[in-house]
């Protein structure tokens, strides 16, 4: 199941051209056996999760305790969390009979050279030298705008390595 839609809250308008004019600002699949989601953040860079269901060993833990690799290393790890504007936040919509008790593990593609549209934006608007000023981006040679198709392929990894993770004392995503 994919599930594509734009967040009403995100403003592209003076983001420039470039190829989060035509993403969508949330989508939701599954691999590996598990959740995948890839959000758009304010600053226009996406984020990736994956999910473990409870009873995998690493249901509840931390980021920071599990050994994963994916873009920038993991920065997120808590139960579905929903947001107050009404809007999905890091969570999904299970499939009838799939455990809604998941636990969210992600990444984000807001690190150094990472371009962040909405970010350069907001730089440009102040005038300040840091901001990128087309989608090549000037200022930080070798950056680049990490796309949907980019984070999906992240998600993926990190959705394998996580089943994988599960699958040591048998199989418990």
């Amino acid at each position: 199941m994919t599930v594509d839609t734009n967040d009403p809250t995100i403003d592209k308008s003076t983001w420039g051209d470039g190829p989060w004019q035509t993403e969508p600002d949330r989508v939701e699949w599954e691999h590996a056996g598990l959740p995948c989601l890839a959000l758009r953040n304010h600053h226009g860079s996406w984020c990736g999760y994956a999910a473990v269901a409870q009873g995998h060993p690493l249901h509840g833990q931390g980021y920071d305790h599990v050994d994963v690799e994916v873009h920038g290393g993991l920065t997120y790890a808590n139960a579905c969390q929903h947001r107050d504007d009404g809007v999905m936040g890091i969570c999904h919509v299970p499939k009838p009979g799939e455990p809604d008790n998941v636990w969210w593990f992600g990444f984000d593609c807001g690190h150094a050279w990472d371009i962040m549209p909405g970010m350069d934006a907001r730089l440009r608007h102040i005038g300040s030298r840091l901001a990128t000023s087309t989608f090549d981006s000037v200022h930080y040679p070798g950056a680049t705008y990490k796309t949907l198709d980019y984070v999906q392929a992240e998600t993926n990894q990190l959705a394998e390595q996580l089943a994988a993770l599960g699958d040591v004392g048998g199989d418990r995503r």
